[in-house]
């Protein structure tokens, strides 16, 4: 891969980049689904959870790594609705 698409990439994915009030860095995996290129939000948990067996298989424990939160969405009728995602 050629080095300027891999910068490209990096900034993408820096740009995605939240921090929590205690300065960690996360990301949504809402925000990923699109930047890896899936459409459907139930094959990103396909991926999703191959890397949790992933992570538990090496010893490493997934509640390190993911965390299920919700994020408010607005709803086309002006009103709001609970999205379940992971970080």
């Amino acid at each position: 891969m050629k080095t300027e698409a891999i910068h490209s990439l990096t900034s993408m994915f820096e740009g995605h980049a939240q921090l929590t009030e205690s300065g960690i860095e996360l990301w949504l995996a809402r925000d990923l689904q699109y930047l890896l290129g899936y459409s459907e939000w139930r094959n990103l948990l396909k991926v999703v959870s191959k890397a949790k067996t992933t992570c538990e298989v090496s010893g490493h424990p997934t509640s390190k790594h993911f965390v299920d939160v919700n994020k408010m969405v607005g709803l086309g009728s002006g009103g709001s609705a609970r999205l379940r995602t992971l970080c």
